[in-house]
């Protein structure tokens, strides 16, 4: 690409973690478009609490009386400097690099994160082919704020404990280092008024100032030579370059050793699993493994993580993760119900609104089981499984509850489209729910093939599934669009159909335990296919329907209003696929025909956030990518429905 074009460069990003909740990242080319962006977010709290520490790295090569200043930022109506017009190439395999022409000099620049610690790496190559003198100049713009927030030099205030080579920050609780093998001298500036300009067209304030603590001098003295930065909340510790080298090293080895486990050497196989490593994190609240439901701003979900636990755990072979996952949730399941939110503050308690979260968590239970055979740890998981279905069928909080006829109900604003503007309920869905009672259904069956094998009394669940399967036939099959009903509100003795054609359907067909019959599987496939199907997933409204809206842009009520009525899902894909596998198992070339399905999306992995698949699209063509860079579900989905339903011969 022609990166001295800064619309194309700041229109591709990266990002890389630290298991902790951490990342750094930015564009391609160096210049921050979002707040979000930076070379040291840090989880204070893990995998929460996320902070701003190190902006970035502004580089100057200084030669003579030339000052090549190879950094990129925007402030209002200008860009200053332009040091993407050195930049010849860059990559994110095995990580970050940038490589730049400056001055007679090759400099090549490679960024990692130290796994399981706060700590960014930035290591310089210099190439000296023509024997330039000089100096290399690393200037660090430093932050301390929460993600979410912006500031101005008039909100900060920094302390500086200055050493020959490298330098304690610290601003109010908050401390971290920066070091290098290089001089430091401290030299104190405030940037003002950077501009991020995704910031600007997402409705939120955009701009801030950045502290510049000092200098980290390399003096090019002929030869090549080169150096690092290092950005770290660990205080203590010392670096040299045998350590970062050998840090260097571990991360291709953790890489290498991720997709190792797959014989097949398919490179798309390859990104999915290391894109899928980055959301599985250590929860220091509960001592545990848990999945960030997307980067830069999500924390860990119940609902998100249930759905991504198969795709990046089961069809990944990383069983270890998904227990320590499982067992997380369960131990802190409540009156049916696991939580939906883990909270930012460890002391606030765990957030239970959701219908499907805990439908999800067995349906995850039933997969392990089919994965693994594991049944001992199956029985250790066998009372939260108990509690949820029983609570779910007495009557649990929000409403929640089995009416006569087997079916579940509950309050607004359960399931996975939620959005709410002030009072406004974008997609009201209370009363029964085509996708939570396919869930239900697979619940109950899951739950009486795992009671048989633990010789418990699963008459009850038996005899339930019976029932809501009758009833879901009965009342969900719309005869006239020849589909399921989304949604039949209730009203007292009343009830209301909801006929919006939407993508949740079709979890009636891909769950492992499913209630209707083969036609009706099939027209449902084809209703989708038809309404709903575009390369990126599936639309969440059918633009047919009035209430559609194509793009998913502006401030966030705008967005809130169309996340769920047309907006492009790419997880929905996984489901989808599997369907369509299902009900057209016997087509010629059908392997051909699913991986098709996947083509944008294995391209998309090379556009937008480079390496992972980002959480939305617009319904309207070209289907420009939104919402989070990188979505746990958006990349589990694909990896599941690829390993289970397009590998296998």
């Amino acid at each position: 690409m022609n990166y001295t074009d800064y619309i194309a460069g700041t229109g591709k990003e990266w990002i890389i973690t630290n298991g902790l909740g951490g990342y750094a990242s930015s564009t391609v080319i160096g210049a921050n478009t979002r707040k979000y962006h930076g070379l040291l977010i840090a989880s204070v709290n893990p995998p929460v609490e996320r902070k701003v520490l190190l902006s970035s790295l502004d580089e100057e090569l200084i030669i003579g009386e030339n000052i090549l200043k190879l950094a990129v930022h925007r402030y209002p109506d200008t860009i200053y400097p332009h040091g993407n017009e050195y930049l010849e190439d860059f990559s994110v395999e095995p990580f970050p690099t940038f490589l730049y022409k400056a001055g007679g000099l090759t400099i090549k620049k490679q960024i990692i994160m130290v796994h399981g610690e706060n700590t960014s790496i930035v290591r310089y190559e210099i190439n000296n082919p023509s024997g330039k003198h000089g100096t290399f100049r690393i200037l660090p713009l430093i932050n301390n704020r929460s993600i979410h927030q912006m500031t101005s030099s008039k909100g900060l205030s920094f302390m500086q404990e200055t050493f020959s080579r490298e330098t304690i920050l610290n601003c109010g609780n908050s401390s971290f280092k920066i070091s290098s093998d290089l001089p430091y001298k401290d030299d104190e500036h405030w940037y003002y008024n950077f501009e991020y300009e995704v910031e600007l067209s997402r409705g939120y304030t955009h701009i801030e100032d950045n502290f510049n603590p000092g200098y980290f001098d390399l003096e090019i003295n002929g030869t090549d030579t080169s150096c690092f930065i290092v950005a770290s909340t660990e205080i203590d510790q010392n670096w040299d370059i045998r350590k970062i080298q050998d840090l260097f090293r571990n991360e291709e080895k953790l890489q290498e050793e991720l997709v190792q486990k797959f014989i097949n050497e398919d490179i798309f196989l390859q990104k999915l699993t290391i894109a899928g490593d980055s959301f599985i994190v250590d929860r220091r609240s509960t001592g545990s493994r848990s999945i960030i439901a997307g980067y830069h701003w999500f924390g860990d979900w119940g609902r998100d993580t249930m759905i991504s636990l198969p795709g990046l755990t089961l069809a990944t072979g990383r069983f270890n993760d998904a227990r320590s996952i499982l067992s997380t949730f369960a131990a802190h399941c409540k009156d049916g119900l696991i939580p939906n939110l883990f909270p930012e503050n460890s002391s606030d308690s765990p957030v239970y609104n959701t219908a499907d979260a805990s439908l999800w968590f067995v349906h995850a239970i039933g997969r392990y089981l089919d994965y693994t055979g594991d049944i001992e740890f199956i029985e250790s998981m066998w009372p939260t499984i108990e509690s949820i279905l029983n609570h779910y069928r007495n009557g649990t909080a929000y409403d929640i509850k089995m009416a006569d006829d087997g079916l579940i109900e509950h309050a607004g604003q359960l399931t996975w489209m939620d959005a709410k503007i002030g009072d406004w309920e974008v997609t009201p869905r209370r009363g029964k729910v085509c996708e939570i009672n396919a869930l239900w259904y697979n619940a109950l069956i899951y739950a009486t093939k795992i009671g048989k094998q633990l010789g418990k009394d699963v008459y009850g669940f038996q005899e339930i599934a019976g029932l809501t399967k009758s009833s879901f036939n009965e009342k969900f099959w719309n005869d006239e669009k020849n589909c399921l009903y989304d949604c039949i509100s209730v009203f007292g003795e009343r009830s209301e159909k909801d006929a919006s054609i939407r993508p949740n359907q079709i979890l009636a067909v891909s769950l492992p335990h499913t209630m209707l019959s083969h036609e009706m599987e099939k027209a449902i496939v084809d209703k989708v296919t038809e309404d709903l199907l575009t390369p990126y997933g599936l639309r969440t409204l059918s633009p047919y329907d009035s209430r559609y809206a194509g793009q998913y842009k502006g401030n966030p009520e705008t967005r809130d209003a169309v996340y769920h009525n047309g907006t492009v899902w790419p997880w929905l894909l996984g489901p989808y696929i599997t369907a369509y596998a299902k009900v057209y198992r016997n087509m010629p070339d059908l392997k051909d025909k699913l991986r098709a399905f996947l083509y944008m999306i294995e391209k998309h992995m090379d556009e937008a956030c480079i390496g992972t698949i980002s959480e939305v699209f617009d319904g309207d063509m070209p289907h420009s990518p939104g919402g989070c860079v990188s979505q746990a579900w958006s990349v589990a989905e694909i990896m599941r429905c690829y390993v289970e339903d397009i590998l296998p011969e």
